[in-house]
């Protein structure tokens, strides 16, 4: 099972709001997802943002993919950078 860590769509019609989920790379982008970590409101300035960055690190660390926008807001947050440190210590 490839597990992703990617955003889920939610909220009206030109009012998106996105659930940060973990879902397997087979199931739709709005269907089923195995754990929700976080959401992302870019409706609002500056864009709101909040990760659970402890179940992010333990997925990523079980092998779960982000997507590239995903990344980019894991990044702007400094988690790919811990994830990177925590892989060169073991």
């Amino acid at each position: 099972m490839a597990t992703m860590i990617r955003l889920k769509r939610m909220g009206a019609k030109k009012h998106p709001f996105y659930r940060i989920v973990i879902a397997d790379s087979h199931y739709p982008r709005d269907g089923r997802f195995i754990e929700e970590i976080g959401y992302y409101n870019p409706g609002t300035n500056p864009a709101e943002v909040k990760i659970n960055e402890e179940k992010v690190l333990q997925w990523m660390a079980n092998g779960a993919k982000p997507t590239d926008t995903v990344k980019s807001l894991l990044s702007k947050h400094g988690i790919i950078q811990k994830f990177a440190e925590g892989q060169k210590a073991e």
